[in-house]
């Protein structure tokens, strides 16, 4: 999720559970905290699919932060004491602290290796878009109530009614996915088709609209699925490209590619270079990762030393404003095949 949701996360949690305590330092403390696992950004992996794919790896590995929330209780008892709240209760406060940013960050389409070193494919339930104003808002305004007030009387339980009302708003988002997936599964048996993979999300800045991609050998399906539908999803039938992708099967940062997106990638020729990208992230016609695997020479593709990530055009205020009117109108044509055929075209406004 984005830095905002993160800070506002640990704050809330840590003024619901030490804020009697620490008053508006336990947002402080909280906020500062809960942004911590980002901190791997500021490492440089090497080219951008080792940039991609090793962030949110071990700064969000489970066990670690459980080490890391140890540690910090230890220090805090040593050198800060306070003998109000106990070493349990410290202790819970800061692993929840931690523990809550990846676990929250499972919840988007990225990818979190929320169990390394274990070498599972990782998390994406995909439920939430990385920024979502109604998860964040009510915990935004009890931290801003307690900055203001202080964390007393009645705003003292600002924090912990915020986290009620967003994780609940978390877990609705887990049934919107399941009835979007449910409705293009039903479609595909009526058509016939047999889904390899299914991926959904949900399109930007809400939860009433999902992105189901379903892949079919050479080819996925893309449809969209809303709350408020009551026909049918139209699936739209897109090439993966799958030929061109064989010329990097000897790719290591394709393997490790293919790993860390479970597959859900796409293979496009633009003038002489071979590009790949990842379909679980953006929307169609606007994927941010995307990357330079090879170029043309001498009647073969060669595979480029250092991957670089291709640019990708901004996005596209009209086509949310067309996905927000689809939402409430159903019956709104959305062209995503015109959009997705965008990808395979060089962008003229950018040069590498």
């Amino acid at each position: 999720m984005d830095s905002i949701t993160q800070v506002v996360l640990g704050a809330s949690i840590q003024g619901a559970l030490l804020g009697r305590w620490q008053g508006r330092k336990a947002l402080l403390y909280g906020g500062l905290l809960g942004t911590l696992p980002d901190m791997d950004v500021l490492i440089h992996y090497g080219d951008a699919v080792a940039q991609m794919t090793y962030h949110r790896g071990f700064s969000h590995s489970i066990f670690v932060l459980s080490g890391v929330a140890l540690l910090l209780t230890l220090l805090v008892r040593r050198f800060q004491p306070n003998p109000d709240y106990s070493s349990q209760r410290l202790l819970l406060t800061i692993w929840l602290v931690l523990a809550t940013h990846p676990l929250l960050d499972s919840f988007t389409s990225y990818g979190t290796q929320l169990f390394w070193p274990m070498t599972s494919t990782p998390i994406a339930w995909s439920s939430i878009f990385i920024i979502d104003p109604l998860y964040t808002v009510p915990l935004l305004a009890a931290v801003i109530l307690g900055l203001i007030y202080g964390l007393r009387d009645k705003v003292a339980k600002a924090p912990a009614i915020a986290l009620v009302i967003s994780t609940a708003y978390l877990a609705s988002s887990l049934v919107g996915k399941n009835v979007a997936e449910h409705r293009v599964e039903t479609e595909l048996a009526h058509q016939g088709i047999q889904a390899q993979q299914i991926f959904s999300s949900p399109t930007p800045f809400n939860t009433l609209l999902w992105r189901v991609i379903v892949l079919d050998g050479d080819d996925y399906y893309e449809a969209l699925s809303g709350w408020l539908d009551s026909a049918p999803p139209t699936l739209e039938r897109i090439p993966l490209g799958t030929e061109q992708g064989k010329a990097l099967a000897n790719s290591p940062a394709l393997a490790r590619l293919s790993w860390f997106t479970d597959g859900v990638l796409r293979y496009d020729r633009i003038d002489d270079r071979l590009i790949v990208t990842d379909l679980r992230l953006g929307m169609t016609g606007f994927h941010p990762f995307r990357f330079d695997f090879a170029h043309w020479q001498d009647g073969k593709w060669q595979i480029q030393d250092e991957i670089q990530r291709w640019p990708v055009a901004r996005g596209d205020l009209n086509r949310l404003k067309l996905l927000w009117t689809r939402i409430w109108q159903p019956q709104t044509p959305i062209p995503l095949a015109s959009w997705a055929s965008e990808l395979s075209k060089p962008l003229v406004s950018q040069t590498r």
